[in-house]
C-alpha cells in the first residue's frame, strides 16, 4: 500500500513564504527572495525596527509575524508607493511615518489573503484572521505575543530584497499533520470547474443528506 501524504509544518510555511514572495514582487516590482533554508526557534517575536503581526485559526490556530530593518521597511514602502504613481515629493522618508506603517500593514493583509486563498486551493483548509498590527519597535525592546497556541511549533526564513536588505518571517503554528484521504469517491470537494456552492452541495449529496 501506497504511504499517505503527509503534509507538515514547513509545507504550511512554504506556502506563507510563496505568498510573501508573489505579493511584495507585484507590489512592488522588485526581486524578493527568501532563503531555502527554515530555522527552527523557540518563540516568536517583534524585533526592530518594524513589525507586523496577524493572528489566525480555523483549521489550525498560529501567529504570523514580519520584521523589517528601517531600510527594508523603507525599501518596500517606496517602490510600493512609486508603483502606485506617488511622486517622490508626497512620499515618506521616515520609517516611523504612519503613511509607511499603513501601507507595510496593507500589504500584510494581501499576503495572509493569498496565503488563506492557498491553502483552501491546495489542502482545503480555511482559517480566519485578525486585522494586522503594525508597531514601530525600539532597538532595546522585543515583545513576545502570547497567541495561546496548543503546542506551537515556530520557524523563521530570512527574505532579501532587491538591494539586499533583509527581514525575518515568523510563524508559530500548532503542532500538527494533515494526511490525504485516498478516497475516490470524494473528487468535488476542492474540484476548481465547480463553484463553492456546487462543492458544498455535491459534497452533502456524497453524504446522502
Amino acid at each position: 500500500m501506497a504511504a499517505k501524504k503527509t503534509k507538515t509544518t514547513e509545507d504550511v510555511l512554504l506556502i506563507l513564504c510563496k505568498a510573501v514572495k508573489k505579493i511584495l514582487s507585484q507590489t512592488t516590482a522588485n526581486d524578493i527572495q527568501y532563503s531555502p533554508m527554515v530555522q527552527k526557534i523557540s518563540k516568536t517575536c517583534l524585533k526592530p525596527d518594524i513589525g507586523c503581526f496577524v493572528l489566525f485559526e480555523g483549521a489550525f490556530s498560529g501567529l504570523i509575524i514580519i520584521n523589517m530593518s528601517a531600510g527594508a521597511a523603507m525599501e518596500v514602502y517606496q517602490a510600493y508607493m512609486r508603483q502606485m504613481g506617488f511622486p517622490d515629493n508626497e512620499i515618506s522618508d521616515q520609517h516611523t511615518s504612519d503613511d509607511v506603517a499603513n501601507v507595510l500593514g496593507e500589504l500584510m493583509n494581501q499576503i495572509v489573503g493569498d496565503f488563506q486563498g492557498e491553502l483552501e486551493h491546495q489542502l482545503s483548509l480555511s482559517i480566519n484572521q485578525t486585522q494586522p498590527k503594525m508597531l514601530v519597535v525600539n532597538k532595546e525592546i522585543i515583545l513576545s505575543i502570547n497567541a495561546n497556541i496548543d503546542r506551537p511549533q515556530s520557524r523563521r526564513v530570512v527574505f532579501r530584497t532587491e538591494n539586499h536588505k533583509t527581514f525575518n518571517l515568523e510563524m508559530a503554528m500548532e503542532r500538527t499533520e494533515f494526511i490525504e484521504l485516498d478516497d475516490p469517491d470524494n473528487t468535488s470537494f476542492n474540484n476548481p470547474n465547480m463553484t463553492k456552492d456546487e462543492q458544498n452541495q455535491a459534497f452533502l449529496d456524497d453524504l446522502d443528506i
